[in-house]
């Protein structure tokens, strides 16, 4: 894969307030660096969103989509 390809990872979150750090810094991590990573928060009603802001601030590659649980 060259590097003018972008990978998009999607990842969908539901209440992993405690893991969704550790999910997406592994994703930041890969040698492969040009990708965009999409969280799904479906509707979570603990503190996985403002976790996922959070890391949004520190890599602009993290882009938090968020919906009502379905």
């Amino acid at each position: 894969m060259g590097n003018n390809i972008k990978v998009t990872i999607v990842i969908p979150a539901y209440n992993v307030e405690e893991y969704i750090k550790k999910g997406l810094e592994s994703c930041i991590n890969q040698t492969y660096s040009n990708i965009e990573i999409i969280v799904v928060d479906d509707g979570s009603t603990d503190s996985t969103a403002s976790q996922i802001e959070k890391q949004s601030m520190l890599d602009t590659r993290i882009i938090l989509l968020k919906q009502n649980n379905q």
